[in-house]
Parts: C-alpha cells; structure tokens; sequence
C-alpha cells in the first residue's frame, strides 16, 4: 500500500468565504463543490488541496485530514490490527468513494479514502 494523496479539511459555516482567498487571491481552481463542501487545488503536477465544509459528508463530523489511499482495505486492516478507533466505515459514498474514519493517535479523526473506478 502507498498513500496517493492527502488533503486537508477545515471546518466552517462560511465555506463561500473561502472564494475571494484561496481562489481569487491565490488562484487555485475549485476543483470539487458538493454544496456541503468546496476543494481547491491545481490541475498542475502538484496534488495540493484545501476542502472547506459544514459536514464530513453523509451527515458524519468533518474530518481533520483526508488520505487517499490506493488499497483501502489494507489501510483498514492495518489501522484496525494496530489497534486504532474506526469511527465510520468502510462506506461506499455517492459521490464515488469507499472510505473510513480512524482516530490517529493525537485524537484527530482522519478520513481515509479510496476512489471508485
């Protein structure tokens, strides 16, 4: 297993203020709008994002970190043997992911996360 991509998650009620900043000031694209969540980042080479929302999707808390995994089972397994909280998951979102929460070992809940093909 590698890790593919990781993005950070912050929590907000104002996600449309993250607009005139991160996309007007600094020019990263919107690259993802769910309503309840915006990412930006670069269609460049560099896999950099940041994701503003009011929920964690599927009315589940806003994760502190997403990871994006390219074998989620086997980041589950080893999360789960490790002996680390899975709050959430495996679940198959509709907007095409399979994914999971963990507590990392500082308390922050992490989203670990597939795409679907």
């Amino acid at each position: 297993m590698r890790v593919k991509r990781i993005v950070t998650n912050i929590e907000t009620q104002h996600i449309t203020a993250a607009k005139r900043f991160y996309e007007d000031v600094l020019g990263l694209e919107l690259l993802m709008d769910h309503g309840w969540i915006r990412t930006y980042g670069s269609s460049e080479e560099m896999d950099i994002q940041i994701s503003f929302a009011t929920q964690g999707g599927s009315d589940t808390p806003v994760p502190d970190m997403s990871i994006e995994v390219d074998d989620l089972q086997a980041a589950f397994d080893g999360m789960k043997n490790a002996g680390f909280p899975i709050e959430y998951g495996i679940a198959v979102e509709p907007w095409g992911v399979r994914r999971f929460y963990v507590r990392d070992p500082f308390g922050k809940l992490i989203n670990i996360l597939s795409h679907e093909h």
